[in-house]
């Protein structure tokens, strides 16, 4: 039987949540490099928010609206899923930041800005949602990960069950660009030890670290220790190597 991962060390009356690949999780070591990776992206977000007032769709688990909350005048989270729902809005408690259960389908919020992170590819009918989007805020930040480093070479999709669709940076494109006028992609790709990481691959570290019996010791501490700052966006370089796109949207 699968070994279930839990939050650890949830504040007082919060209950933990468990890690089922549907969304990523703070607080659990075996899933920080996920976390981390999308932390990177709320984060710089966060600093083209400021003053705003902001929907988090598909917030999850919180953490993200928690972040954008630290700049924007308001935050309000949706998530449809009621643990994460009841995780999120006892846990994460700011003046400006409250929790609302809904389907993002059925938002019908006046925001500033939406923030809608690595749910499209979740999304049976992704025009339809785009299109309400575009209308009830004037700017919109979208991720999707990219299908060409996320899948197997040559594949449709990976094997994450919860994606209907993934795109490749011009499939992503075409999707956006019916809805909003002004369209900027990103790419996150690695830095700092994520980038030294990359670099020893290269060099034939899978090859030696089995070989030296030290794969479980290096990754239990390696893992762990990855930080937002291991992960940067750009715009340049090549993009369809990027690990996610970040599309600003302006409709």
């Amino acid at each position: 039987m699968e070994q279930q991962h839990l939050q650890r060390d949830q504040p007082p009356g919060v209950p933990p949540l468990a890690l089922t690949g549907e969304r990523t999780l703070p607080d659990v070591p075996e899933e920080n490099y996920w976390f981390r990776r999308h932390l990177a992206v709320y984060e710089w977000i966060a600093e083209r928010v400021r003053g705003l007032r902001v929907a988090d769709l598909a917030c999850g688990e919180g953490y993200g609206a928690d972040v954008l909350a630290r700049t924007a005048a308001d935050v309000v989270g949706v998530d449809a899923n009621p643990e994460a729902h009841e995780h999120a809005r006892l846990r994460y408690r700011r003046p400006n930041l409250r929790f609302e259960r809904g389907l993002v389908e059925e938002f019908d919020g006046r925001p500033d800005a939406i923030v809608f992170l690595q749910t499209i590819e979740h999304i049976h009918d992704p025009a339809k949602l785009l299109d309400r989007l575009a209308r009830v805020a004037p700017l919109a930040f979208i991720t999707t990960p990219n299908r060409l480093t996320l899948a197997p070479p040559g594949a449709e999709k990976s094997e994450n069950p919860w994606h209907v669709r993934e795109y490749s940076l011009g499939e992503y494109r075409e999707l956006l660009e019916p809805y909003f006028s002004r369209i900027e992609i990103l790419g996150v790709v690695h830095a700092r030890k994520l980038r030294l990481h990359d670099l020893a691959l290269r060099a034939g570290w899978d090859r030696a670290h089995p070989a030296l019996g030290i794969t479980k010791p290096f990754y239990s501490r390696f893992v762990p220790a990855i930080a937002s700052s291991d992960f940067r966006l750009t715009v340049r370089g090549d993009l369809d190597r990027a690990l996610d796109f970040l599309a600003v949207c302006s409709a």
